[in-house]
């Protein structure tokens, strides 16, 4: 399979935002990883499709990222998925940076993903100061969590698990939000997600299985 770049290392930096989800059987005990630094800038990377917005790879100094460049309209869920990707207990992270938006900034991580408009999601909001998990069915989004929350600018740390039907989300290293929820059991595509006119730069993205014990 085309993992877009992969590398056998584990991103722990400062300031960045890792978002975690939990794998199933279908996934297998492999880790696998996508850093952008090999792929073609002005293109998405390979493996992965564009549902909506405009997804290509930029520099970001001497390093690469995936980023996320339409302004779309207010209601528009920019999505990128990993199509050869099938994970259902996992833990997927990947490094974050809102870059620009007026109606809406930041992003996050698609999971269990049926299709574009089945999925789940959790997303830091820096514009709204808060931290949420959601589902989305049939293009609907369903609000199953959130927190208020304040952090500075730059890269941040998201991390979501998921085992069943439990939900954990933790930003910048603590646990920000536990949920339950059964409206996906099965395994599904990993993907990238923003709203509306939010232009963020991911990077570092990692899927591996989940420790249950984590929940």
């Amino acid at each position: 399979m085309n993992q877009g770049g992969c590398v056998s290392r584990n991103p722990r930096h400062a300031g960045w935002v890792v978002l975690c989800v939990a794998l199933g059987a279908d996934s297998g005990d492999a880790t696998r990883r996508w850093t952008f630094d090999a792929d073609p800038p002005g293109v998405i990377a390979p493996g992965f499709r564009g549902e909506m917005g405009q997804w290509v790879v930029v520099s970001d100094g001497g390093n690469r990222v995936l980023a996320q460049m339409a302004s779309s309209p207010d209601r528009v869920f920019n999505v990128a998925l990993a199509r050869e990707t099938r994970a259902r207990d996992l833990s997927l992270s990947v490094r974050l940076r809102p870059v620009e938006g007026k109606e809406d900034q930041g992003g996050g991580l698609v999971w269990r993903a049926r299709d574009a408009k089945n999925y789940y999601i959790a997303r830091f909001n820096p514009l709204e100061d808060n931290f949420r998990v959601y589902k989305v069915v049939a293009g609907k989004r369903t609000q199953l969590g959130t927190v208020d929350v304040n952090r500075p600018e730059g890269w941040h740390t998201l991390t979501v698990r998921m085992v069943g039907d439990h939900i954990v989300c933790v930003l910048d290293g603590a646990a920000r939000l536990d949920v339950r929820d059964a409206t996906f059991p099965d395994a599904g595509m990993i993907g990238l997600w923003t709203k509306a006119d939010a232009r963020t730069w991911f990077d570092d993205l990692e899927l591996a299985a989940a420790d249950p014990s984590t929940l």
